[in-house]
């Protein structure tokens, strides 16, 4: 990768303390947390869960574009516009950007392998695989605020970090998803705009110059984009988990989930919260609200990205991009 691309899965968020991205939900500026859920939620103690992909569909020859979302797309091409934008960044965010977060990472967290925690070490290269891309390094860390996130810097090979209370909270099956979706950063290339838009998330103000400069002239454009970006890594998540329920009951159990209630969660109450958001802001004044509410967040309100996958499932896109893998390997097998 030729940048620095910071990602998170969690909740929408605004500022963060350093070194915390989210798939997410819900959005303080100080604070956040995300992620991709479906099913029936069995309490995750352990890991003796085996995982059989022999129904899954790979995609073989999958390319990005294939499954971006066109909010991604436009706001890619705004972006693009910024003179320099891309220059600055890799000049800034260099070989020390990426020496700290690895090393805190490495000094901090498990690495995941086929002898260390071997279930989600599978659970990443099956992602990987079904998005034909190589799997990332997979790292576990202590937190009890769920959360995970992406780095790739210079060249080097990415990683990423899934806090502990996320392996707690969901399913195997959801936890993939949440892999998906980091790996959804990596497949679309995020890169330098993403690392912008996380430095801003974890607290671009406390950074002397370079954190006022970019949050006064790049912060709403950047948001706006990183927003438009999560949506697409949630198609990504539905492209490995090829369930939306699963993908759909992550998102909600980061807005009000625990190990304790999980498995009283509803996915179909959940969308039809989602409809029912839509229903409230479709008036002027619910429209400006709305708006408001959205503006500084890293990433769309949960129910709205409900909304989104819950459509995306039944487009006829999604269910072309499903009919080629389909039959690709189909001549693969023969």
């Amino acid at each position: 990768m030729a940048s620095v691309p910071l990602f998170s899965l969690c909740l929408p968020h605004g500022k963060l303390s350093p070194l915390s991205f989210s798939y997410g939900i819900s959005d303080n500026l100080r604070s956040a947390s995300a992620s991709v859920g479906f099913s029936s939620v069995k309490k995750n103690r352990g890991f003796r869960v085996s995982v059989c992909r022999a129904a899954s569909v790979v995609f073989r020859d999958l390319d990005a574009d294939d499954f971006r979302h066109p909010l991604d797309k436009q706001n890619t091409l705004l972006l693009r516009a910024i003179p320099g934008l891309n220059e600055l960044g890799k000049a800034l965010l260099g070989s020390m950007t990426e020496q700290i977060m690895l090393l805190e990472n490495i000094g901090t967290s498990v690495l995941v392998s086929k002898t260390q925690l071997s279930e989600l070490h599978q659970l990443m290269t099956e992602a990987a695989e079904i998005l034909n891309l190589e799997a990332p390094d997979l790292y576990v860390r202590q937190s009890p605020v769920p959360n995970a996130y992406t780095l790739a810097i210079s060249g080097k090979k990415p990683f990423v970090v899934v806090h502990t209370s996320l392996v707690e909270l969901l399913t195997r099956k959801e936890l993939q998803a949440v892999l998906a979706h980091e790996l959804g950063h990596l497949k679309c290339d995020h890169g330098v705009w993403l690392t912008f838009a996380n430095i801003l998330t974890l607290g671009a103000y406390t950074v002397p110059g370079l954190g006022r400069l970019i949050a006064q002239s790049l912060e709403e454009q950047l948001f706006r984009w990183l927003r438009a970006a999560e949506l697409t890594c949630d198609r990504a998540a539905l492209l490995v988990a090829q369930d939306p329920k699963v993908v759909i009951s992550v998102l909600m159990k980061l807005a009000g989930g625990s190990p304790s209630i999980a498995d009283q969660l509803n996915v179909d109450a959940f969308l039809e919260q989602a409809r029912s958001y839509d229903r409230a802001s479709s008036s002027p004044v619910g429209w400006y609200i709305r708006n408001a509410q959205t503006r500084q967040l890293s990433h769309p309100l949960p129910v709205l990205r409900a909304r989104e996958i819950d459509e995306w499932s039944r487009s006829q896109e999604y269910r072309t991009l499903l009919k080629r893998a389909i039959q690709m390997n189909a001549v693969q097998n023969v």
